[in-house]
């Protein structure tokens, strides 16, 4: 009996901890620097645009771009970020759809100094 009611303290412990934290990612933004870190500095951005990512990169990469979007800019106006970002979900909702000329146009989208110029923050 004592080893039963051990045992249910432990799972039900567990199922608390397992919604608490789970709520928590769920609720979490991804960073601008999160983005940064995979979609343009670790290639992904560049290999979804050329063709050669798979349709789970290719998911991955507007899942990421849609994050962006959701975050506020470090500077610049709110409707230059919502129009630069929106343009790179849009690009990349493309490429995953199959539509023609996707890859140029996300490519287009991708234009680093464009943002940067804008909206980059200090570091």
């Amino acid at each position: 009996m004592r080893k039963f009611l051990v045992a249910s303290i432990v799972v039900v412990c567990g199922w608390t901890v397992f919604a608490m934290t789970s709520g928590a990612q769920e609720d979490k933004k991804v960073a601008i620097k999160e983005v940064m870190a995979v979609a343009m500095k670790g290639g992904l951005c560049k290999k979804v645009a050329s063709g050669e990512a798979t349709a789970e990169e290719k998911k991955k990469l507007a899942g990421l771009f849609a994050a962006l979007h959701e975050n506020k800019p470090p500077r610049g106006e709110q409707a230059s970020w919502d129009e630069k970002t929106k343009a790179l979900v849009d690009a990349a909702n493309d490429v995953l759809a199959g539509k023609e000329g996707a890859g140029a146009n996300l490519q287009k989208a991708a234009n680093c100094m464009g943002c940067h110029s804008a909206h980059k923050g200090k570091g």
